[in-house]
């Protein structure tokens, strides 16, 4: 085999090895997404149904509801058009609070309300934390 035609062989069998492994690595990251959807596309049927995903919205004044002592908590978020019931188990974050934007991750249960795993509470972008907000204010 000349020099030519085993230089022009590996340079085959190396792109032919990029080519596969980037596949695989394009492959692995959709199967690991995570969309992100409005309650107006979770009710047009945008949802995956099998696996996680992402809901966000606002949480509608008054829909708020937990019982004393207990981490399940019960809202409903809207985007405006449509609106979703979610339940959630755990600690919510400090910045949630109804007329607030969040961001949940879940998935529908059989009767159509989303079982939140996780609750991610949005800030504008002039947050700052109280003790450093309370250093700020003007002396009077």
């Amino acid at each position: 085999m000349l020099p030519r035609h085993r230089r022009f062989l590996a340079i085959c069998t190396v792109l032919i090895v990029v080519g596969f492994a980037s596949f695989l690595i394009l492959k692995s990251f959709q199967d690991n997404l995570l969309y992100y959807l409005t309650p107006s596309e979770v009710i047009a049927g945008k949802a995956p149904d099998d696996r996680e995903f992402r809901i966000g919205g606002l949480v509608v004044v008054g829909s708020f509801y937990r019982e004393e002592g207990n981490l399940t908590s019960q809202f409903t978020l809207t985007d405006g058009a449509a609106t979703v019931n979610v339940n959630y188990k755990g600690i919510l974050p400090d910045l949630f609070r109804e007329g607030q934007g969040i961001i949940a991750r879940g998935m529908f249960n059989n009767t159509r309300v989303f079982i939140a795993s996780e609750v991610l509470a949005k800030h504008d972008e002039n947050y700052m934390p109280p003790d450093i907000y309370a250093l700020s204010k003007p002396i009077e």
